[in-house]
């Protein structure tokens, strides 16, 4: 499948995995290396990649954060885009890594030439890659949430409704205030917990609104946010990351009623 840039016809995309999915979900990484290749792309997952330094970023700890950075940038250089199945890493590594390391010509350079080839997975999908549709079936009314970083940092929102339109027994039915955080935040739902819960406790009120049985966003932590949160309420309500849908590899339980437990 020929994508926009048509010089290369099969690229070499390195997968940044991020740290939920290599630690708590990676089925999300498997299903995004299927999807890649189905995309025409030769995908390859460095060993030596660790976190994209946001955590640190987002608590003011620049000088672990620079080093996680410089670290990620070396792992991912060789190759022609990388893509993360993660609005949120995807935003870091894309938008924060310049500013991080703007104080130095060398490392600006770096860093400014990494950004340009950084794409969150849908959208590098539909975007870059130009796929009009999937071959998954399953059968589940879904909602969709927009998490904040891939909507307002990478502007993801029609991306994933396109693809999962393609979805043979799949209803799509959007919540109220889809855009709307889900109180996650990282770091913010550690420092503010009561905030977060308040931001969540309306977010599932939605989810339970729209009366779908499914529900889905490009976020892992997002979705484990939501998903403890309906777990606690005692809602029944599948929590899925959309690239598992889009694979056709639901197979595994769906989040919070597997080993990663409810958040």
């Amino acid at each position: 499948m020929a994508g926009k840039n048509q010089a290369i016809s099969t690229p070499t995309v390195g997968l940044f995995v991020t740290c939920l999915v290599d630690l708590i979900r990676p089925s999300v990484g498997f299903a995004a290396v299927k999807l890649l290749e189905e995309a025409g792309c030769r995908v390859e997952v460095p060993q030596s990649q660790t976190c994209c330094g946001q955590p640190a970023y987002n608590s003011g700890d620049k000088s672990d954060a620079r080093a996680l950075a410089l670290n990620t940038i070396a792992a991912f250089e060789g190759f022609d885009y990388v893509v993360a199945p993660s609005g949120s890493c995807a935003g870091m590594l894309k938008h924060h890594y310049p500013e991080l390391l703007g104080d130095d010509p060398e490392t600006a350079e770096r860093a400014n030439k990494f950004a340009q080839k950084v794409y969150e997975l849908i959208s590098f999908l539909v975007d870059v890659r130009e796929m009009k549709a999937v071959s998954a079936a399953f059968e589940a009314n879904t909602t969709y949430h927009d998490s904040c970083a891939g909507l307002r940092e990478l502007g993801i929102k029609k991306q994933p409704r396109e693809l999962l339109a393609s979805v043979k027994g799949l209803t799509l039915t959007e919540m109220d205030e889809a855009e709307i955080c889900c109180g996650f935040g990282g770091t913010f739902s550690i420092k503010y917990p009561d905030i977060s819960n308040a931001i969540v406790e309306k977010k599932t009120g939605n989810i339970t609104a729209s009366k779908t049985t499914c529900l889905l966003a490009g976020d892992l932590g997002c979705l484990m946010n939501m998903a403890g949160k309906l777990s606690r309420e005692g809602k029944r309500v599948e929590v899925r990351h959309v690239a598992e849908v889009l694979a056709g590899m639901t197979d595994t339980p769906a989040i919070g009623q597997g080993d990663e437990g409810t958040q």
